[in-house]
């Protein structure tokens, strides 16, 4: 299910072909049994309008999940942005030599956080990955020997510094692991097609035929948008690094 959300172009196909078929499966049920029409039309109607409002708050609730997590995906951006930034000012607070070596390699890890964002081949993302993790190493033994040849809270600050810069990488990873559970959209999916099927059977084949196709195409639309928001790399919708790239171009401008 995790994959399959992954695709919104393909969510809406899938989830509109299913719900459809769902649709006509209900209308094929009330053309075998009519003579129950008669008896349950309103109670029908009651369950069918509990069940599409059911729908509605579960797929309110997976939005607002999806959006939280695109917010958090932003700010982390912006976190990680700062703390870059702010770590190559403090690098000046080093011996010339380690500054030196702090600010340059900081310059490319910047790169590689520009490519984490911006590059969305899982074999490509595994080298920027291995890239970015040697650029951490190096970058933590240089202030590690700067904070061990000379313990003052000058170098100790400049520690710390490092320390936000690796964390907040971490957490931006995080937030592109953190996703919509599985559990949610097989429940949303399951609601999904008993609605269909509900109003299909619901539904008066001559009169409301036409209509079918209404409900499932907004449900694929609202499950596309939401899978759409909730996918980091292959969605259009998605967390551009303009922090990280705002940094990278007034650092290439001093």
């Amino acid at each position: 299910m995790s994959d399959f959300a992954q695709a919104p172009l393909f969510v809406f196909a899938l989830t509109f072909s299913v719900l459809l078929l769902a649709a006509w499966t209900g209308v094929c049920l009330r053309k075998k049994w009519p003579e129950t029409e008669a008896k349950l039309h309103d109670d029908f109607g009651i369950i069918l309008a509990a069940t599409l409002t059911l729908l509605a708050l579960i797929i309110g609730f997976s939005f607002s999940m999806a959006t939280a997590r695109y917010d958090q995906r932003k700010n982390y951006e912006e976190q990680e942005a700062n703390a870059i930034g702010t770590e190559y000012v403090r690098a000046d607070l080093l011996s010339p030599a380690d500054a030196a070596k702090v600010q340059s390699l900081l310059t490319a890890y910047l790169e590689q956080r520009v490519s984490f964002y911006t590059n969305h081949g899982e074999q490509e993302l595994q080298r920027i990955r291995a890239r970015t993790a040697r650029l951490q190493a190096n970058l933590w033994a240089v202030v590690k020997g700067a904070a061990a040849e000379h313990a003052t809270p000058v170098v100790s600050l400049v520690l710390s510094g490092m320390n936000d810069v690796l964390n907040s990488q971490g957490y931006a990873q995080a937030a592109f692991w953190n996703r919509i559970p599985t559990a949610a959209w097989g429940l949303m999916v399951t609601i999904a097609i008993c609605c269909n099927l509900l109003l299909g059977y619901h539904l008066r084949f001559h009169a409301g035929g036409k209509l079918l196709v209404v409900l499932p195409i907004v449900i694929a639309i609202a499950f596309m948008l939401v899978a759409d928001i909730d996918t980091p790399r292959r969605g259009i919708i998605r967390v551009s690094p303009q922090n990280l790239i705002s940094l990278a171009d007034s650092l290439r401008a001093q």
